[in-house]
């Protein structure tokens, strides 16, 4: 392994890179992580050919961290995205794969609807646009996302996510299995946050994304790339609901559940969600964990 700093789409990118083949593994990671959560998934990916980008997002690490809240609307977080693959196409990197959770799942889905290159698509414990927005304002939902509404609060926030022991408390108080996150890796997340802007930065994600939904409004024709969804049953901030109806909005569609892990699946239960991601890469039987609807698993 070795950290690049990738430029594109006018930012820098704090980027650690695993060779592992003439393939590009794009990983998006999520809020409040960094690309060290993507620590298991890197061996499952270069023993299959790929060579692996885990990028700091803009506004993490020593990633670019642009101020104000539009610098992270949706439409320039897909342009970095398009702006690292066309890097990837430079290099030689073809036919591009985007593993993706959380917030790096919104900035995925918001990728693939727009018709970027990529070739396949894993998304974990993040839902389709079209059903997040059709079902964020239910009072299920709402309970869940009482978050993301506290955060449109200006200054507030940031000074509690900047707190020592903030950061490491989320993980910890949300995971079915808080002994997964070793020291080193909640240090870091911690102090990702800690950080100059690093709070603000993190918390503009959510600002930008309610002050302009529209851009969620894509197409309504069925997405064909192959899409493997993997979800957490026992995710705290998102309705196991909102898996339902994704089969009618992506023609080759796989979907694993994972009882009894928390949102933070490809750290809680690596082993699991490397099965099903191999799997799904080998084109073989992708493993079930016994818990369904309909026909999917």
């Amino acid at each position: 392994m070795r950290t690049e700093f990738l430029d594109a789409n006018g930012m820098t990118f704090e980027t650690d890179v695993y060779e592992g083949g003439d393939r590009l593994a794009l990983m998006l990671h999520g809020f409040p992580e960094t690309k060290r959560s993507w620590r298991h998934q890197i061996d499952t990916l270069t023993q299959r050919g790929f060579t692996v980008w885990a990028p700091n997002l803009r506004g993490y690490g020593r990633s670019s961290t642009p101020r104000g809240v539009n610098a992270y609307r949706l439409d320039h977080l897909i342009a970095d995205v398009a702006g690292l693959i066309a890097l990837g196409k430079e290099r030689g990197l073809r036919d591009a794969l985007v593993v993706s959770h959380d917030w790096g799942g919104m900035i995925g889905w918001a990728s693939v609807l727009s018709d970027l290159p990529i070739a396949q698509f894993v998304v974990i414990n993040l839902p389709h646009p079209q059903i997040f927005k059709r079902r964020l304002y239910r009072p299920s939902q709402l309970k869940k996302s009482w978050y993301m509404f506290y955060f449109q609060v200006p200054f507030l926030p940031e000074r509690k996510l900047a707190q020592p022991g903030v950061v490491k408390n989320i993980f910890l108080s949300t995971s079915q299995d808080p002994r997964c996150f070793d020291e080193e890796t909640l240090a870091e997340f911690e102090a990702n946050a800690q950080r100059p802007g690093g709070a603000t930065a993190m918390l503009n994600y959510y600002r930008a994304a309610l002050r302009n939904q529209r851009i969620l409004e894509m197409r309504d024709a069925p997405l064909e790339i192959p899409t493997l969804m993997i979800w957490g049953d026992e995710d705290e901030a998102l309705g196991v609901e909102l898996v339902e109806g994704t089969e009618k909005l992506v023609r080759d569609f796989t979907l694993r559940r994972l009882p009894g892990v928390s949102h933070w699946a490809q750290q809680e239960a690596p082993e699991k969600v490397n099965a099903v991601l191999g799997a799904w890469l080998d084109d073989e039987v992708v493993p079930s964990y016994g818990v369904s609807f309909g026909r999917l698993s």
